[in-house]
């Protein structure tokens, strides 16, 4: 079937709408008496990811990551959105810089 050319420019924005909305791949993580859960996700190598953070505590917790070179205060009861990579495999550690001796955890590129 023959499409009319005046059609195609619609056509070629709802394709690349249809693109932009997907958006990266989305996991999340919750802060829960001063701890990850889960401490560990799994992430494919290459891939730039959106990491959705939830303190579901009632006091601050701070994400941070050395080798994931991010930073972010989560306030009590909210939530905070980082992007991550695309990474190369292998595991990096992140922690609660207020709680480092319990709230850990790690991203394993694989």
């Amino acid at each position: 079937m023959k499409l009319p050319f005046c059609l195609l420019p619609s056509l070629l924005l709802g394709v690349l709408a249809a693109a932009a909305s997907a958006g990266p791949p989305v996991y999340e993580l919750e802060i829960h008496n001063h701890l990850f859960l889960p401490d560990e996700i799994r992430i494919p190598a290459a891939t730039k990811i959106k990491l959705v953070v939830y303190n579901r505590d009632p006091t601050p917790e701070e994400f941070e990551s050395y080798e994931l070179n991010r930073e972010k205060v989560i306030m009590g009861g909210r939530k905070a959105t980082l992007f991550i990579g695309p990474l190369q495999p292998g595991i990096y550690p992140f922690f609660g810089e207020f709680n480092p001796r319990t709230a850990q955890g790690r991203v394993v590129v694989e």
